[in-house]
């Protein structure tokens, strides 16, 4: 496909990743630290928020040169995390960057339902390279992947407003991530059982499922 290019699956992990990783990192690092700056004192979660916001900007920048697209997904994160954690920057103040991921989670629920309701499974035009899928399949995972998100927003919210700094840090670099990895994962037997046909060499083809 025209302005579509595949990279090495590690780059795009680190691209991916790695301001996550960074931002844990960093936080670690900072998380007693305060710095005087403008008058104000900067605790060490604003600072490390400060490294991660254009720290993903250039990811994301360089993942589109690569590639030559974005999902939409990842244009709303991008836009989200810009907006919170500058917020959080500007205002001296954690709790916009916390709330990030809950409106994330949210927003995408709100938009993969609303996609449901109109029977179009817009997580297909995402991920349809990778998991090619027969309709019904698409229906059936968007809508536990709707469910999913507002199971996550959920806990996001309980997390950042019931327990400390670096519990939440947590959460959201492995808990969160490895709560996506698991739900696809579990997905496996969706996968096969709707799994679109893939030709044979003589052209006959041969069904996925089995």
């Amino acid at each position: 496909m025209s302005g579509k290019r595949k990279i090495n699956p590690w780059l795009k992990a680190a691209l991916d990743f790695g301001p996550l990783l960074v931002f844990f990192i960093a936080f670690n690092r900072l998380k007693d630290a305060h710095v005087a700056f403008g008058g104000q004192s900067y605790s060490g979660f604003v600072l490390a928020t400060a490294i991660f916001v254009p720290l993903l900007v250039v990811s994301t920048l360089i993942l589109w040169r690569l590639t030559g697209r974005l999902s939409p997904m990842q244009v709303a994160t991008l836009v989200l995390v810009v907006v919170f954690g500058g917020l959080s920057v500007w205002f001296n103040d954690p709790h916009f960057f916390k709330m990030k991921p809950t409106l994330i989670y949210l927003l995408f629920a709100a938009l993969l339902g609303f996609g449901l309701a109109r029977g179009k499974p817009w997580l297909q035009l995402v991920m349809e390279d990778a998991i090619p899928m027969r309709h019904e399949g698409w229906m059936i995972l968007t809508k536990r992947l709707v469910i999913l998100f507002l199971g996550l927003a959920v806990a996001n919210e309980v997390i950042w407003r019931t327990m400390s700094d670096a519990a939440w840090v947590n959460f959201k670099t492995f808990g969160l991530t490895l709560l996506m990895f698991g739900f696809f994962i579990g997905q496996g037997k969706l996968f096969s059982r709707y799994a679109v046909e893939k030709p044979d060499e003589d052209g006959t083809g041969e069904s996925g499922e089995g």
